[in-house]
């Protein structure tokens, strides 16, 4: 999957908007201020995103995945670009950290965003 799929997925979420951050990241996000995914575009193309906490350990263990920096106590992995998961679990793995940025919204936000 390279980087301007996963930016379609991300967009594709409920909800989801896209931000220019932090001098060259693109930051998804819902209700505004709620990041779930990160693409660093200064030509490394590396991305970050929200895991489980129970899967946390499991991912930072596996080649190619690293805990994110400044973002690891939140449970957010990050990897290089080509990135070293299949499409079909990359995928999945947006879709889950999605759900968990917006399972901790207040039901009004949850409301006002139709999830």
């Amino acid at each position: 999957m390279t980087p301007q799929h996963v930016a379609e997925l991300c967009l594709s979420l409920p909800g989801a908007r896209e931000d220019i951050k932090w001098g060259g990241v693109r930051v998804f996000s819902v209700a505004g201020s709620k990041m779930f995914a990160l693409i660093h575009l200064a030509g490394h193309d590396g991305l970050a995103f929200k895991v489980d906490d129970d899967l946390f350990l499991g991912f930072c263990d596996r080649p190619g995945i690293r805990p994110a920096p400044y973002l690891a106590r939140a449970r957010w992995v990050s990897m290089a670009a080509p990135y070293p998961l299949g499409d079909a679990e990359l995928s999945e793995l947006l879709t889950r950290s999605h759900q968990l940025v917006v399972a901790k919204l207040p039901k009004r936000l949850k409301l006002a965003l139709l999830l």
